[in-house]
């Protein structure tokens, strides 16, 4: 459970064990936050013993945030602190063509990616909104804006989560809490080793680094920016995917995620 040290904000931060996450949560401790870190595997602890080097307080969950049990169990974990930041960062893809995809990790990326991510928004942001403060960070994408070919679901997820962000935020902004969508591209971390994305053209190419993506992600948060996309790369990309014609994107993403295109 979280202590109560009013000198120093709480952040929550999931998906924190690696990648964008990790260097979410370890930005946060360098800024000055507690934290309340989760993640669905055993490293949340390896990884929070870098987060203690600069926050005063991290606690640990280790659950299952696809589920209402898990987002419970962090919930419960925060012990009734108020919570100054949420970064919903928790998420997971999977390449291939969606008709050979096995359904039980299909099924995996939607509740993860989009129930238990909006579950644990309305939780905190109720709590945010009746406290009149608060800042929500929801890792969407640039994948978002575009139809993803061999990685139809996940695209689709992120379509969902950034949509979302810019409704919510909308719903909020006379009420002290803001909403910020942090929307990178590739990025280096293990999502295409997790996804089996590692032999595509997505997968073996030169992809931005994590911790400057969370650095990007964080100061917009912190200015109250409704979205940010990182790096310019990724911008011209979703300013290409806003004008061409979904037909065609389908076909540019094709040629990044099928499989085997890396070769």
């Amino acid at each position: 459970m979280a202590s109560t040290n009013p000198a120093r904000p709480l952040a929550v931060v999931t998906g924190a064990s690696t990648g964008i996450g990790y260097e979410l949560a370890l930005v946060c401790a360098k800024n000055g936050f507690d934290l309340v870190v989760a993640a669905n595997e055993p490293q949340i602890e390896e990884s929070a013993e870098s987060f203690k080097a600069f926050a005063g307080h991290v606690t640990t969950v280790q659950a299952d945030l696809s589920t209402t049990e898990g987002n419970d169990k962090l919930i419960a974990a925060i012990g009734g602190r108020p919570v100054d930041a949420l970064l919903a960062n928790a998420g997971t893809g999977l390449g291939g063509a969606f008709l050979d995809q096995d359904f039980a990790r299909v099924r995996k990326i939607v509740d993860l990616n989009i129930t238990g991510t909006i579950y644990l928004i309305q939780k905190i942001g109720r709590e945010m909104r009746a406290r009149g403060s608060g800042r929500i960070l929801i890792t969407g994408s640039i994948a978002g804006f575009m139809p993803g070919s061999f990685q139809a679901v996940y695209n689709g997820s992120k379509a969902f989560l950034d949509s979302f962000s810019f409704a919510i935020r909308n719903e909020l902004k006379d009420t002290g809490v803001t909403v910020t969508c942090l929307m990178p591209g590739a990025t280096e971390t293990d999502f295409f080793e997790r996804a089996d994305m590692l032999d595509t053209k997505v997968g073996t190419q030169k992809k931005q680094d994590p911790a400057e993506v969370a650095e990007i992600g964080f100061k917009a948060m912190m200015k109250g920016q409704g979205d940010v996309v990182t790096g310019w790369q990724n911008k011209l990309q979703s300013a290409i995917a806003n004008i061409v014609p979904a037909g065609l994107t389908a076909q540019m993403h094709r040629r990044m995620a099928e499989p085997g295109s890396g070769a």
